[in-house]
């Protein structure tokens, strides 16, 4: 299996170089690559390791029973594998699946005021465990959220060098616009992208085979997994209604305004009944929330309904893989994205922005005259983003941006099957330079 680079190998170089680092607790959902990506780093920076997974070393749950001193918990590991050495400075401890063993979290405190080794953990963090973990060892661990692969980390993989994205990211930044050979090859890695998702195994399968064989079966069997999930970690949650909520998200998406109802989820469903269950999915790293604007004013957090709501797959490619088979067809052969009412590409760009670390917003207004996908925002203003799956007017887009009453907008960003262009109220910017976004705010003129 290739070895995929990845974003959270710089972090992790970071951490290292730090002389006061904390424990490190790397969380995401499963199968992101979080185990494989630790295990990279520890080999190339420590001579010894201690790597313990909490599931499927099982034994190892009781190390901490007889308290916390790094001693105690060092004898306990060594009656369990003598062959253990445990040199200071040189040892990473890797305790993977922490969410199977909350007692480690506990202690972190104590690997820290030790100072003699480093630590770093992984998990789902799903359900109840995530809470206790929290609590266990606020102050004494740096948390670091891994995703599936972003379309950086995917154009990695598929031999693209740094310059060569550093090049994009200049017509980005300069409006330049792309050529039209540049333009195909990169919207074809863009449809590439959407199709596979960011799962690594996935991606390496596409990678070294050279085409989709066999990665929707991988697909399908990650969304079985999940599934399986729910029914193991849902804790004191009624696992029904977590595989209710799970099972219709692409129901939502494939209606006209994709809003999520509880009271459609099934029959007679109130929300009171579903008090957590949508709060156990995004912890467990696998959808994406984006809430319903009040109004389009800053401040953006302080001010949106937590009733209403989209539910977005924290990866496309799931999402396409829940599709059916017609779908599923229709998208690989005929690369027909414009169908199922542009939640493939809201998805993608859900995705896309949390990726970067955005919290997601949309607004539509009571009488749904004036509808936005996304806002994000710069130092000085809010920005609506616009995801167009055909290209066709921009109505709301203007609206936001000519009214007085939206005081805090000054231009908006449309992202579509265009070049890059801005016209003198809003950006226009093709798909695949939409991970690129938090940089451009950043550094524009």
């Amino acid at each position: 299996m290739k070895l995929l680079r990845r974003k959270i190998d710089t972090f992790l170089s970071q951490w290292k170089s730090n002389p006061e680092r904390l424990p490190l607790i790397v969380k995401g959902a499963r199968q992101i690559g979080k185990t494989a990506s630790i295990k990279q780093f520890a080999e190339k920076n420590y001579k010894y390791i201690i790597a313990i997974n909490f599931i499927e070393d099982k034994s190892y749950r009781d190390i901490f029973d007889d308290g916390y001193s790094i001693d105690t918990i060092l004898k306990n590991i060594s009656l369990k594998n003598p062959d253990l050495e445990f040199v200071p400075n040189e040892t990473l401890f890797f305790f993977d699946e922490i969410q199977s063993c909350i007692n480690c979290a506990t202690s972190l405190k104590f690997f820290k005021l030790d100072g003699r080794f480093d630590v770093i953990c992984s998990g789902s963090l799903m359900g109840i465990n995530y809470q206790e973990i929290e609590s266990n060892s606020v102050g004494y661990k740096e948390d670091y959220e891994m995703y599936s692969m972003d379309f950086e980390e995917f154009l990695w993989a598929k031999g693209y060098k740094d310059a060569q994205i550093e090049d994009w990211y200049q017509h980005m930044l300069t409006l330049t616009p792309f050529s039209q050979a540049e333009l195909d090859v990169l919207f074809e890695n863009f449809r590439e992208y959407m199709i596979l998702g960011g799962m690594p195994a996935i991606v390496n399968r596409f990678i070294i085979n050279k085409n989709y064989s066999g990665t929707l079966k991988l697909q399908k069997q990650i969304l079985l997994d999940y599934e399986e999930d729910i029914t193991k970690y849902a804790g004191g949650l009624d696992k029904g209604k977590i595989l209710n909520i799970y099972r219709k998200i692409p129901v939502f998406l494939g209606k006209e305004n994709k809003k999520f109802q509880i009271s459609k989820v099934e029959k007679g469903a109130r929300n009171r009944e579903y008090v957590g269950t949508i709060d156990w999915l995004l912890n467990a790293g696998i959808i994406n929330i984006c809430h319903c604007m009040e109004l389009p004013e800053l401040p953006l957090k302080g001010n949106y309904n937590p009733d209403s709501y989209k539910i977005y797959f924290g990866d496309t490619g799931l999402l396409i893989a829940s599709l059916d088979e017609e779908a599923q067809e229709d998208l690989r052969l005929n690369k027909n994205f414009n169908t199922y009412k542009g939640a493939i590409y809201e998805n993608i760009l859900a995705e896309t922005l949390r990726k970067q670390g955005y919290d997601l917003f949309f607004y539509r207004n009571e009488k749904s005259t004036i509808e936005m996908d996304f806002f994000v925002r710069d130092k000085n203003s809010l920005i609506p983003v616009e995801v167009k799956a055909v290209d066709g007017a921009t109505k709301s887009l203007h609206q936001m941006i000519e009214k007085d009453k939206f005081s805090d907008i000054l231009y908006g960003i449309k992202f579509g099957y265009k070049n890059v262009g801005f016209n003198g109220m809003f950006y226009t910017f093709p798909y695949f330079l939409a991970f690129m976004l938090k940089r451009f705010l950043r550094e524009k003129k």
